[in-house]
């Protein structure tokens, strides 16, 4: 009931605060026999820490990941991993004046109520600090379904504030800090030296996508796929909307269009995201999120007190004017995951899933 943890077959139970001494998760159910190393889990950490450009928090942290169990001679036992994450840059002194006040679209308001106290300390537990276990779980879930099924995770940015982003190639995602697919991302840069002199702050669009996807996975009605991926990444924070495949566009669409037509050689279009009737269909796996502008920003709002008296607010600290600059390997850690759950739930129910082309859709010879 706590809400801690994700996934029953795969369970990734996430823990500490964003001020604390440390956090970290631990994964139960991951399959016996997998080479693992720290550095396997570091590199997607490092794509998602704080402090890698003038765009994001400037909280220094390195975000190094320690293994405490769950691995012996750098194979996974079978056994619950323990992933420790340390703390090292916390400046707690910044959230003195909010002790007693509710920043406008944080946590603070509903924390207070639902457990009669909170850590105002850069939001505690709501902070989106506690995305890097995630990440470093999905790390894990990444290298066994790459190493059993070919399976690959990927993701974009497809649009900052009210600028839309183009796709030009995949290629240029790891080279820039916005992890646009575009060459050129100085409009973007300019967008966001403007928004921080201005002290706002925006949102953001994010598009992922997991290729090589088993076909078969999922379960009917109130465990699908999709579901289940629309479940995890409104877990994210700050995450406002989810679409797959067409999502809100298939509104417009005619039935004509919309359904994915087939031939001898697979389907003609993904409008479905990957996803028929909850279970996979063997195509790209496509999800887009929407992100909301962040919540801490240093321009005066209107607020109240703990005792309900009118208050302005003004949120001071080191804080990502656009928390969706670093979500898109926490949303591909995320795909991941439901990935990896749904994978562990077929071997359990039907046995092993058939790598590439079903026979279904394989041509007579």
């Amino acid at each position: 009931m706590s809400g801690n943890t994700f996934g029953t077959l795969f369970a990734v139970t996430n823990f500490g605060e964003s001020h604390g001494p440390a956090i970290g998760c631990v994964i139960d159910g991951c399959p016996p026999g997998m080479l693992l190393g720290e550095a396997d889990i570091q590199a997607d950490l490092d794509r998602r820490r704080p402090g890698t450009s003038r765009h994001v928090t400037q909280r220094n942290e390195p975000d190094a990941v320690e293994i405490l169990s769950g691995v012996y001679e750098g194979k996974t036992t079978g056994t619950p991993i323990c992933l420790l994450i340390k703390n090292t840059d916390q400046r707690s002194k910044d959230y003195g004046n909010i002790l007693d006040t509710f920043r406008p679209g944080h946590a603070d308001y509903t924390y207070l109520h639902k457990y009669g106290l909170r850590d105002p300390r850069g939001g505690g537990r709501s902070s989106a600090r506690l995305t890097a276990p995630t990440v470093a779980a999905g790390a894990v879930a990444k290298k066994w379904l790459l190493e059993r099924y070919g399976t690959t995770f990927r993701g974009c940015m497809t649009q900052i504030g009210d600028i839309a982003v183009p796709f030009e190639s995949w290629e240029h995602v790891p080279h820039n800090p916005f992890f646009a697919p575009v060459a050129d991302v100085s409009a973007l840069e300019a967008y966001m030296d403007a928004l921080r002199k201005a002290g706002d702050s925006c949102g953001a669009r994010i598009r992922v996508t997991a290729s090589g996807v088993p076909v078969g996975l999922g379960e009917p009605l109130f465990d699908k796929l999709d579901a289940d991926i629309a479940f995890a990444m409104m877990g994210l924070n700050a995450v406002k909307g989810v679409e797959i495949g067409a999502g809100f566009a298939s509104v417009a669409q005619r039935g004509s269009v919309h359904g994915d037509s087939l031939s001898p050689d697979g389907f003609l279009s993904n409008n479905a995201g990957g996803v028929l009737g909850g279970i996979s269909t063997g195509q790209d796996l496509e999800v887009s999120i929407a992100i909301k502008p962040t919540s801490s920003i240093i321009t005066p709002r209107q607020s109240i007190d703990i005792a309900g008296q009118p208050a302005e607010v003004v949120t001071k600290g080191r804080h990502d004017p656009c928390v969706g600059i670093r979500a898109t390997p926490i949303a591909e850690a995320l795909l991941a995951l439901v990935v990896m759950e749904h994978a562990l739930r077929q071997r359990a129910q039907c046995g092993d899933v058939k790598v590439g082309t079903p026979d279904i859709m394989r041509r007579p010879n």
